[in-house]
């Protein structure tokens, strides 16, 4: 069988390679490299459980650094673990630095590589994932791109012969767990919180939380929203918070991060959503919940475009009553499509 290596390190990607991994396994021999990017029990460890996803065979344990040091520890122990296993394909997953290093070191080996999610720009170079899904699509062989939108925005750049539409691979994941997720809603029973009776908060992104001073005016204006404020605090947020000393107030409600299948419970029952998270705003749009990116701009535009996902800049005045005032309806046509991990396997098999 041929050898595909799947690289990944965060919590997305764990998301992304749960469908992916089980497709690819029917018909190559995967090995699993985990950079250690995220290393909580419930950024990481939990997700392979819940996902059913195999444990890593390699796990480079990485940890939190600044991002060229943490990029430069990944880079030089993924080019090891390569060599080591010898993978006809490697197989890279979203914008993270995890993604970065992946695209590097494969291509430094010229080993083919597979880049899930790509043709995502928000056009704002000052993000850190905005550099690194340009560096890992211009390394990429064969690009996966989730959209329409994304797909024109690879032949903007000359890429288009080597892309292909797919549809988004988060929508598989999504699509066999919610049915699960549904079905233990123990998470609503421990916060004390019932059905539309609370907003979801997810802040994770360095120019939303490294300013400790942009953090609290976000935590300030939360906090006259008409209903509680249920966020799942990222270990760096929370690291930012600790500190420096700071409240979040008292109708912010603090708890650890959560596993997937609480993060869809805690997203199909909340009133709105409040993000930063690429991620979360898709998976807002496939529930159907509003969804309020706290950024000036987006990657996932189609959501925009739909009505369903409003952009609003934190520091506005005035936050708290956009947010209230924010009621979408009618339609969600179908932007990310179905049976994802399956066109993405068919085309592999087509390639190597």
């Amino acid at each position: 069988m041929k050898k595909i290596v799947s690289i990944v390190g965060a919590r997305p990607q764990f998301i992304k390679l749960a469908p992916l991994s089980r497709s690819m396994r029917r018909y190559f021999k995967e090995t699993i490299i985990h950079t250690g990017q995220h290393y909580d029990i419930n950024m990481s460890e939990g997700f392979f459980r819940e996902l059913h996803i195999p444990l890593p065979d390699v796990n480079l344990e990485v940890g939190s650094e600044a991002h060229g040091r943490q990029t430069g520890k990944m880079l030089i122990q993924l080019e090891e673990a390569l060599k080591s296993h010898g993978p006809d394909l490697a197989v890279i997953f979203g914008d993270t630095n995890t993604t970065l290093a992946g695209a590097l070191a494969a291509g430094k080996l010229g080993i083919p590589l597979v880049h899930v999610e790509a043709g995502l720009r928000s056009f704002n170079r000052s993000m850190p994932e905005e550099i690194n899904r340009i560096v890992a699509d211009h390394c990429s062989d064969i690009l996966f791109a989730p959209t329409r939108t994304a797909m024109n925005n690879l032949e903007k750049e000359g890429l288009i012969k080597r892309s292909h539409l797919t549809g988004d691979i988060m929508a598989d994941a999504l699509l066999e767990n919610i049915q699960i997720a549904e079905k233990q809603p123990g998470i609503l029973k421990k916060l004390g919180v019932k059905n539309k009776s609370y907003y979801l908060l997810t802040l994770h992104r360095p120019y939303t939380v490294d300013e400790h001073g942009k953090l609290k005016n976000i935590f300030d204006k939360l906090n006259g929203l008409d209903k509680p404020v249920v966020f799942p605090v990222h270990p760096r947020t929370c690291k930012i918070i600790k500190g420096n000393g700071m409240h979040a107030g008292s109708n912010i409600v603090l708890i650890d991060p959560v596993g997937y299948l609480d993060m869809l419970v805690l997203e199909k029952n909340s009133l709105k959503i409040l993000t930063d998270s690429g991620g979360v705003q898709k998976e807002a749009y496939l529930l159907g919940i509003p969804c309020i990116t706290l950024r000036p701009e987006t990657e996932w535009t189609e959501t925009v475009d739909a009505g369903w996902n409003q952009l609003l800049d934190p520091e506005d005045p005035d936050l708290a009553h956009k947010i209230i005032a924010f009621n979408p309806g009618g339609k969600r046509n179908d932007i990310f499509g179905e049976h994802v991990a399956e066109k993405m396997t068919e085309i592999i098999k087509r390639v190597i």
